[in-house]
């Protein structure tokens, strides 16, 4: 007797082929490659276009002396020049202040409004107003407010017998710049700091205080140590801003001697002696200088990340 054997179902007369796109996506998802990589194409041709080509031509550029055969005339010229070389210290004595002093005056008005507290929006809102002002509008407001003769401030002083008939400078010198640089940087530096000290999670200091912790204590064991990162990255964006101070220097200082920074002579270089070559070359010792400032705070900041941390990673 013989046993009937159910049937197989015939095979499909055609199996579909994957399609060429899901099959492309798996190879490439087998590779590590992600497909919202492609994301990064218009960030990646923005900085190709506004900053790695002017960079490399005028680098280029800086090799190019207008005068003579040596591709390094423009960078000897500069650091031979006793005019152009002190602008280096010049600038570094405007800028510095500024941003150190931003910082630290940042911290404990953030700190405080870091939660919640009454009017905080009003004040936040006060506090950010310079941005909306400009540099060469806050420029033209220091010279009317602290002007010698009929200034407020100089008129206020001789009200209170602080000053005499001459009144107090603060306008066309050092002073004037770095008061300029003040005003404009910290509604930036606040803000940074500001929104670092909210993303620390507050449940932290509420814990160590329920440890006995005292405010002081706390601060400089958990919120220093978690803030110190931002502080880093806070003071080099406030630098730069400093830096590359050219309004200031000119309104408000005296771009002849005492507030002449390195931007005001590259400025002169390209408009008053028409040599491009030179402005690039002093363009680019800029822009060396300030990443050696910023290696410097941010190898700091590493060291000090990780001697916070136990040195572990």
């Amino acid at each position: 007797m013989s046993v009937a054997t159910p049937a197989r179902p015939s095979p499909p007369a055609h199996r579909k082929a994957p399609e060429p796109r899901l099959h492309l996506r798996h190879r490439l998802a087998e590779r590590g490659v992600d497909r919202t990589l492609w994301l990064l194409l218009p960030g990646v041709l923005f900085l190709i276009v506004l900053f790695i080509y002017p960079l490399m031509y005028g680098l280029g550029l800086s090799f190019q002396p207008l005068k003579g055969t040596d591709p390094l005339a423009n960078y000897k010229n500069f650091f031979t020049d006793h005019l152009q070389r002190d602008t280096i210290g010049t600038t570094l004595r405007i800028s510095l202040p500024p941003a150190i002093f931003n910082v630290l005056i940042s911290v404990p008005i953030a700190y405080r409004m870091r939660g919640r507290m009454r009017g905080k929006r009003l004040l936040t809102t006060f506090l950010v107003i310079p941005i909306t002002l400009g540099t060469v509008l806050t420029a033209e407001g220091m010279i009317r407010y602290f002007n010698t003769s009929a200034g407020w401030f100089n008129q206020t002083l001789r009200a209170l017998h602080l000053t005499d008939a001459d009144g107090v400078a603060l306008t066309g010198n050092y002073w004037g710049v770095v008061i300029s640089l003040v005003i404009s940087g910290f509604p930036f530096a606040f803000l940074l700091i500001l929104s670092y000290l909210s993303g620390i999670d507050p449940s932290l200091d509420a814990a160590a205080s329920t440890l006995g912790a005292s405010p002081r204590r706390r601060f400089w064991r958990i919120t220093f140590p978690l803030l110190a990162p931002g502080l880093a990255i806070t003071f080099c964006l406030t630098f730069v801003l400093a830096f590359s101070v050219f309004p200031s220097a000119y309104l408000v200082g005296n771009p002849t001697s005492t507030t002449r920074v390195i931007s005001i002579a590259a400025y002169e270089a390209r408009s008053v002696e028409v040599n491009d070559s030179k402005a690039s070359t002093i363009a680019l010792i800029m822009a060396v200088i300030e990443l050696l400032i910023i290696a410097i705070v941010l190898y700091g900041r590493g060291r000090l990340y990780r001697g916070s941390t136990g040195g572990k990673g």
